[in-house]
């Protein structure tokens, strides 16, 4: 790769970064393929050090921002079964909407409503066990969590409040 690009790309980087990785990053650079990939992961890389900014040594990430906090099982799980949820309530009327030409309300409880309860009920265990696991190590981010979790929960019980299903 050309010695300008690689400094170039180095200078992304934040400057506690480039002070201790900087050199040998850019010697690398240098000595690599200077193709599409490289460029685009070293831009990619350095918009990340922004967001998430390495500590220490060891290159670990905080384990208590929102970003990790998210890939938790614990913390996604709640979210996409609401997110799950909500999608099979919109498409049931969807479906219904182009048959039949109408909202259709079955007279019993259908396999969707029972897929629906059943998904936003499960999840409240999950919850349980974020807030009694993370709420005292990391508050401001399980809040955070916590919130986007209700958000999401709210939003799968939306159609059915609204659409009274």
């Amino acid at each position: 790769m050309n010695p300008r690009l690689a400094r170039l790309l180095t200078r992304l980087y934040p400057p506690a970064w480039r002070e201790r990785y900087g050199e040998e990053f850019e010697a690398m650079l240098e000595l690599g393929p200077g193709d599409l990939g490289t460029l685009a992961n070293s831009i990619g890389a350095a918009v990340r050090e922004h967001i998430f900014p390495t500590r220490g040594g060891t290159m670990d990430r905080d384990p208590n921002t929102f970003g990790v906090m998210m890939r938790r099982p614990s913390a996604y799980l709640p979210v996409v079964m609401s997110l799950t949820s909500l999608m099979v309530v919109l498409g049931a009327v969807a479906y219904g909407v182009s048959h039949a030409g109408h909202i259709v309300r079955d007279p019993d409880e259908g396999a969707v409503a029972h897929i629906f309860q059943l998904l936003m009920t499960a999840q409240w265990p999950i919850v349980l066990f974020f807030v009694v696991k993370w709420l005292r190590r990391a508050p401001g981010q399980t809040l955070r969590v916590l919130a986007l979790q209700a958000a999401a929960w709210l939003a799968g019980c939306a159609p059915v409040y609204f659409l009274h299903l």
